[in-house]
């Protein structure tokens, strides 16, 4: 029997006739059931810890709002998730500040908001902040980030945990006196380390591996220079289920091992057991979200391949052509019916790499009709270009059968409002 898609409790059919295509639809419900799954199976079944939201993942005023509503902290990036995260009111006191080519400008507006944690990724920059901690007249708490040199077996752009990355410290460079600079600074408060593994993880050993690597450095730090680290924050890349991938992972699959080896390995070294920080990005808000598109063209080459042609792609979003990510797809109208033609569903650019789905099986499909790609909450819209001059899609954000727009479509003039003649 066909029937039209409903995600959460809106048909999606009618959100594309009202608000247009392409269309990022994010649904509020699953956010906070994330945010409380995290607080339900770590903030509360593990004392001294604290989640934070990775926001470059999704990262528009109204999940901003949602997360903080939620009380989990907040991770950014850039200057700009810094504004967008004041703008939206959240407690700068919360917010973590991570990248590894932080401007100078970036450290004097994280300082001047009061911004909680400054994760340092890099020599240069603990010396710069400092400086500028001290033109301010204030102590900033700084967590140093390590690299523990761990293959984590992910898609090589979203290894981060490995020797050769461009994020962090080696272990040895943290023994080997950077620790002991951090301390010794004046305007610093070493508070202690983070370290990231990898995203889009199904597998707990390299976060288990990462932590013992991790713990035992501090087990050193101690013996050498008596410092005690009273927070350890072990990044996010909890894996989220794409085409091909297994189901979503749980908080408790990974943190429960880390917690148990943490507590352990303190008791047996006589360590104080640190603050245990964990910062999802992905995993709050990848199956969070589906995007909308119109059919436009159906036609089938002189190879036989048929061709589904829809008034997106690349622009909003980019994963499948950097990452060779791999999305389910649904017929919206067509929902039930048999799914037994071999399509490739392609985006409208003009770039044969342009492909969001290659060899899906759908519904007999015609143009006018829509499609709806599952599970582009992560890393779509906060990717998302005008390439091709194409304007940026609209976000609605659905709750309990009822849908708002939260991030209002681009228009053309839009694409030429910063142009200079």
């Amino acid at each position: 029997m066909t029937k039209t898609m409903s995600f959460y409790g809106c048909d999606t059919g009618q959100l594309a006739e009202e608000y247009g295509t392409p269309l990022y639809v994010v649904s509020e419900d699953f956010i906070r059931e994330r945010c409380r799954e995290m607080k339900q199976d770590f903030l509360q079944r593990y004392e001294n810890t604290k989640a934070v939201y990775a926001s470059k993942a999704f990262q528009v005023l109204e999940v901003l709002r949602i997360v903080a509503s939620e009380g989990l902290g907040l991770d950014v990036v850039s200057g700009g998730e810094l504004y967008a995260a004041l703008q939206a009111g959240f407690d700068p006191a919360l917010i973590e500040f991570h990248g590894n080519a932080k401007s100078e400008q970036e450290l004097r507006a994280a300082l001047e908001a009061g911004v909680g944690t400054i994760v340092v990724d890099n020599l240069s920059e603990l010396i710069l902040l400092d400086q500028l901690a001290g033109e301010a007249g204030r102590v900033q708490s700084v967590l140093l980030r390590v690299t523990p040199g761990v293959d984590s077996h992910t898609h090589e752009f979203i290894s981060t945990g490995q020797l050769d990355s461009k994020f962090g410290f080696a272990v040895e460079e943290i023994l080997g006196g950077v620790a002991k600079q951090a301390e010794d600074s004046p305007n610093i408060d070493l508070r202690g380390f983070h370290y990231h593994v990898g995203s889009q993880l199904h597998d707990n050993s390299s976060h288990i591996m990462a932590t013992e690597i991790v713990l035992n450095m501090l087990s050193e730090l101690k013996e050498k220079n008596g410092y005690e680290a009273r927070e350890i924050n072990c990044g996010g890349g909890f894996g989220v289920h794409y085409a091909g991938d297994p189901q979503r992972t749980t908080v408790s699959y990974f943190m429960d091992p880390v917690m148990k080896l943490i507590d352990r390995f303190c008791s047996e070294h006589g360590l104080v057991r640190p603050t245990v920080t964990i910062e999802p990005g992905r995993w709050v808000v990848g199956e969070a979200g589906i995007t909308l598109y119109e059919v436009c063209s159906v036609k089938t080459n002189a190879a036989g391949r048929t061709y589904i042609g829809v008034d997106g792609g690349f622009p909003d979003n980019p994963r499948p052509e950097l990452y060779d990510a791999k999305y389910e797809v649904e017929a919206v109208e067509k929902h039930g019916e048999p799914y037994d033609q071999l399509v490739t569903v392609a985006g409208k650019c003009c770039e044969s790499g342009d492909i969001l789905l290659k060899d899906a099986m759908m519904p007999e499909i015609k143009v006018g009709d829509t499609l709806a790609v599952l599970a582009t909450g992560a890393y779509n819209y906060s990717m998302a270009s005008n390439y091709n001059r194409i304007p940026r899609a609209a976000v609605v954000a659905v709750s309990d059968g009822k849908a708002k727009v939260v991030v209002k479509r681009e228009s053309y003039e839009d694409l030429i409002k910063n142009d200079v003649l």
